[in-house]
């Protein structure tokens, strides 16, 4: 593993603003399907979601209760993509306790996470208790023995690959909520 000054604490981690060109971007899915942001957009909005994976159980109740009500997302002309660092059969495991319908892509080597600033690396105390306690497998469930992380931070990107709606924040006990994303979608 390399040394941890080469990582963002996660604080600093900031997040695209509001406004920002999102960067193209390449991702798999489940069934090795090529996801193409600048190809996707231009169906419409897409309401971008990052989680840790199917050992957080914040990450679980945001998606089943995004799952719930995502029906309003595409009534909208919008559409839902959800990034992880965990690989494929880590995420059939997300999409079995959530129950999601809609898109779960593998950001390997966090690339991702990256071109968006929401990638930190937890402390070795919370580290340790991912692992311990909720059963992460880190070092295993991702491309690389980092773990590292991204903050659940949602982006909502328009057809002309701006940021237009986001929440950001360190703390992931708080999620976006449908009524927000609802409200921001044109």
């Amino acid at each position: 593993m390399s040394s941890n000054k080469n990582f963002k604490s996660i604080n600093q981690a900031k997040g695209l603003e509001v406004g920002a060109t999102v960067p193209d971007f390449i991702a798999k899915d489940i069934f090795d399907k090529i996801y193409t942001l600048s190809a996707a957009v231009k169906n419409g909005n897409i309401v971008l979601i990052f989680i840790r994976g199917q050992w957080c159980p914040f990450c679980n109740k945001h998606l089943t209760a995004l799952q719930e009500q995502f029906h309003k997302i595409y009534e909208k002309g919008a559409s839902v993509v959800v990034v992880t660092p965990e690989k494929s059969e880590f995420i059939k495991k997300t999409i079995e306790k959530t129950g999601a319908e809609f898109t779960i892509l593998y950001d390997e080597d966090y690339k991702i996470a990256k071109a968006f600033d929401v990638l930190f690396l937890p402390s070795k105390m919370m580290r340790v208790m991912y692992n311990t306690v909720l059963g992460a497998k880190l070092k295993e469930s991702h491309s690389d023995d980092t773990e590292q992380l991204p903050i659940p931070a949602t982006f909502i990107i328009s057809k002309e690959m701006k940021v237009i709606w986001r929440h950001f924040d360190p703390d992931y006990k708080k999620r976006s909520k449908m009524t927000d994303i609802l409200k921001n979608l044109a």
